[in-house]
C-alpha cells in the first residue's frame, strides 16, 4: 500500500497534472493549426491555454514535500 508520505515524495499528483496539461495543449494546437480560418474567440482561447501554462509550471515548481518538512 503506498503511504500518503510516499505520494507527496514522489509527486505524482503535480506530475500527472502537468503531464494531462501537455496532452491538452497538444490536442489544442492540433486543432487550432488545423483551422482554415479562425476567429478572435478561438485566438483567445488558445492564448489563455498558452498563458496558464506559466500558472501550471509555477505550481508545479513550488509544490514540495509537505510532510514532516519544517520552514
Amino acid at each position: 500500500m503506498i503511504r500518503p508520505e510516499t505520494l507527496d515524495r514522489w509527486r505524482i499528483i503535480p506530475r500527472l497534472l502537468v503531464a494531462l496539461y501537455g496532452l491538452a495543449f497538444w490536442r489544442m494546437s492540433e486543432w487550432y493549426m488545423g483551422l482554415t480560418d479562425p476567429n478572435m474567440a478561438q485566438a483567445a482561447f488558445v492564448s489563455t491555454m498558452v498563458g496558464a501554462a506559466a500558472a501550471f509550471f509555477g505550481l508545479y515548481v513550488n509544490s514540495g514535500p509537505g510532510f514532516g518538512t519544517r520552514e
